[in-house]
């Protein structure tokens, strides 16, 4: 069962029905779902892929998701879930464009690596990060992401898949200390702490979506909100499952889905044929 989390600032609350058309607006926003390398999915499959969070994912735990909730306003959404793209666990984050640059991505991805390592025994946790999405790679590398390795899509799209110990995430009163600490003497050539993006960095605050292609390590998608029916990506190539296929069918590409959350009615999921988080 999904537990509620909080850190300093933030709520980890299971979804309810309630939730249902903030999870939409979210994922029709057009700037989060570029930072995630989605394309716009059909309102009605964004429906249709909530709706299997609450009878799919939960009732069978398949892995854990949350919406992110800031003083009662709900302002994004978060996953740890089983990866195919290595024997391991994803991290996913995704805000609102309205909190970028507030510390609130880091601040989620502290309270998923805490939930990782306090309660589902985790040492370490992966995340996907588009290779242009500098932003969401400034963050990574300021808690402590280390880069594995590339991820080439059939597009010719790279990904950087990084991994990270959980007990980077600390206990609560530890975060806040190790971030004040951080703000007051950043590590040499560690740029900005964990806030503002570095200047002209690009993307979007969060842990969103490792390509379900296969990429050039050979790798599939795994668990996550694109796939929880399994089945083809839109380039032709099999996601494993999420919150992307839980209801099979086909994508907006036509290609077959897999299973996940973001196909438990269409092929794609929040990561789009992505299976991973990206820290955007």
């Amino acid at each position: 069962m999904t537990p509620e989390l909080r850190t300093e600032r933030l709520e980890f609350l299971p979804y309810r029905p309630e939730h249902e058309d903030v999870f939409v607006a979210l994922l029709r926003d057009e700037e989060v779902c570029r930072w995630m390398g989605q394309d716009l999915v059909p309102e009605p499959q964004i429906r249709e892929v909530f709706r299997a969070i609450l009878t799919d994912i939960y009732p069978q735990g398949r892995f854990d998701v949350w919406g992110l909730w800031l003083a009662g306003r709900y302002i994004g959404h978060a996953e740890v879930k089983p990866t195919g793209n290595v024997e391991g666990h994803e991290l996913v984050t995704a805000l609102a464009p309205g909190y970028w640059g507030q510390g609130l991505g880091g601040e989620a991805v502290r309270g998923l690596l805490r939930h990782a390592a306090e309660n589902l025994g985790l040492t370490e946790a992966y995340g996907m990060v588009g290779a242009e999405n500098t932003a969401s790679l400034a963050m990574c590398r300021r808690l402590g992401f280390r880069h594995l390795r590339d991820v080439v899509g059939d597009d010719g799209s790279v990904t950087k898949l990084l991994v990270i110990p959980t007990a980077a995430g600390g206990s609560e009163g530890a975060s806040r200390t190790a971030v004040e600490a951080t703000a007051q003497t950043p590590a040499p050539g560690a740029g900005p702490t964990d806030g503002p993006a570095p200047a002209g960095a690009r993307g979007g605050e969060g842990l969103a979506g490792a390509p379900g292609a296969t990429g050039s390590a050979g790798t599939t998608g795994g668990e996550d909100l694109a796939g929880v029916v399994g089945g083809e990506g839109p380039a032709g190539v099999k996601i494993g499952e999420g919150l992307a296929g839980v209801a099979g069918g086909e994508g907006p590409a036509g290609a077959a889905t897999g299973q996940g959350l973001a196909g438990a009615a269409t092929g794609e999921g929040l990561a789009g044929a992505a299976s991973a988080g990206e820290v955007g």
